[in-house]
Parts: C-alpha cells; structure tokens; sequence
C-alpha cells in the first residue's frame, strides 16, 4: 500500500512498536485520559496487560490497531484502529484516543481520524463506519463531525462515571458521505 494511504497532514498510522508499550501503558493509565476511554479497559492497567494485548495484535482478521505518530516530529502521540467488523453488511466500528495530552484540541485526532476512515473506504470496501462517544466528550464529537460523522442515536444513561450517568452517542459516516466530502 502507498504511504500516502496512512499520511494525513499531521500525522501518519503505522503498526505498533514494542518500544510503544510503555508510553501506550502511561497514556491509559492517566486518569484523565481514562475519563475517555471505554470503561471495559481494567484500570489500572499493568504492563503485562500492555505487552500482552501488543502480542494479539497480528491474532486478529477484524481488528486494526494503528499508532498514531506525529509527522514533524516522528513521535507516538496514541491510537486509533478498527474495533470490528461486520463484513456482510460492510460496517466497520472505529475508535481513537490521543493519550499525549500536549496535542489535545490541535487536530491531530481530527487528522487521524480522516486517514483511518480514508483507509477504510478506500481499500476495505466498507460502506458504513461508525463509532460511540459519551455525551460530554464535546472535544471529539466536534472533531468527528469535522470528519463528516453525523450523530444518529443517543443511549440514554449508558454510563455511570463519576457518581452519575451520561449518555453514550452513536456516530456514523456513509461511504457516499465520505466520496461527497472528500472526493
């Protein structure tokens, strides 16, 4: 595959590197990272965790998990990949996370997003993508949106974190939404 295919204007997505391990482990493990990330991840999260979920990486046909690397500076900022796949109905479920929080709010995420679903309609032959955010993520619900991801569906109080529940939204972009945008 072309190099273009996982460089966007800030940052590239390559595989994981054993000497990300230890940072990826850092990133997860920050609480206000965590307040982002799915609740299934245990917390805290121990090294061996990290260096065993690094050996399944290459176990998985319907999982691609992509280090995201800034481009100036050639550095592991996150992560980003596709969670599952439904290759019947051709519908792909993404998630992301910068665990850098020096590069929050300065669209890498944005940028990183718009590689992977780039990736994703135009070599995968997906029709659909889409994601799940919690409803007081407005960072990224903004920069999904900037990506052409539309808000179809709230879970009502699918989430209970800090002593009350939050909603849980569902985000999706069309393959023919993405041609019309991107072109």
């Amino acid at each position: 595959m072309a190099n273009r295919l996982f460089t966007g204007e800030k940052v590239k997505l390559r595989a994981y590197r054993k000497e990300d391990v230890e940072l990826a482990l850092k990133f997860i493990n920050d609480p206000e990272v965590k307040r982002y990330l799915t609740p299934g991840i245990p917390y805290p999260l121990t090294l061996e965790d990290e260096y065993k979920w690094f050996e399944s990486l290459s176990s998985s046909k319907d999982t691609y998990s992509f280090a995201i690397e800034t481009l100036e500076e050639g550095k592991y900022i996150g992560g980003c990949g596709i969670d599952k796949i439904d290759w019947k109905n051709k519908v792909a479920v993404v998630g992301i996370f910068i665990g850098n929080k020096e590069y929050w709010g300065k669209g890498y995420g944005t940028d990183a997003m718009k590689v992977l679903i780039r990736f994703i309609f135009e070599q995968m032959n997906i029709n659909r993508v889409e994601l799940y955010v919690y409803s007081y993520n407005t960072r990224a619900i903004k920069s999904y949106e900037k990506c052409g991801f539309v808000k179809e569906g709230v879970l009502r109080k699918r989430l209970f974190r800090d002593g009350r529940y939050y909603d849980e939204y569902i985000m999706s972009i069309l393959k023919e939404e993405f041609d019309e945008i991107y072109g």
